[in-house]
């Protein structure tokens, strides 16, 4: 929905916060403030030639796409991400932004106890050495999964061998798939 001077209206029975925040990050606008080397927020989408386009730009403006996934509780979440894992973990508006290197940002946004964890693995981390990431994250608290008698068998570790990279899955406080994959 759209007003008459062209900004975004939230849906009737949705509280805006939400939605602004969402199209602030859709229009090229970074949530936070802060400038970071490499972020490609702002980036626009090459020319189409269609009707609508504005000094060689496109309305639609997919160069600024993020993911995302739910969790049941945010707090946890940051401290999860940000003190555990050692991201750059930014809560703001009941969200939780993680700001991966090079840029690139994934929103994490609350769904209490309507949570359900993903069925995929929502979040891969490339590392040169699979079994030593492993090994620092386990002396960090984390638990890793262990698939057996599946196509995914992993070791004692956690650890898949089975061809191809190697790579260990853990989940998050909310029980989203993560995993730790060998490559750059």
């Amino acid at each position: 929905m759209t007003s008459t001077v062209g900004e975004r209206v939230p849906p009737p029975g949705h509280h805006g916060v939400r939605t602004r925040f969402l199209h602030r990050a859709a229009r090229g606008r970074p949530p936070s403030r802060r400038t970071r080397p490499g972020c490609t927020l702002g980036a626009r989408a090459p020319p189409t030639g269609r009707s609508g386009d504005d000094a060689g730009g496109t309305v639609l403006d997919l160069g600024n796409g993020f993911s995302g996934f739910s969790v049941a509780d945010v707090p946890a979440a940051r401290e999860f991400y940000g003190d555990v894992l050692g991201l750059d973990a930014e809560e703001q508006d009941g969200m939780l932004w993680l700001h991966l290197s090079g840029g690139r940002d994934v929103l994490v946004y609350p769904k209490g106890d309507a949570h359900s964890p993903a069925s995929y693995t929502v979040l891969n981390f490339p590392v040169d050495d699979v079994p030593a990431a492993v090994a620092e994250l386990r002396g960090r608290g984390v638990v890793f999964e262990r698939y057996e008698g599946t196509p995914v068998q992993t070791d004692e570790d956690g650890v898949f061998r089975g061809g191809g990279p190697l790579i260990a899955w853990f989940t998050d406080p909310s029980g989203n798939v993560l995993s730790v994959i060998e490559g750059s």
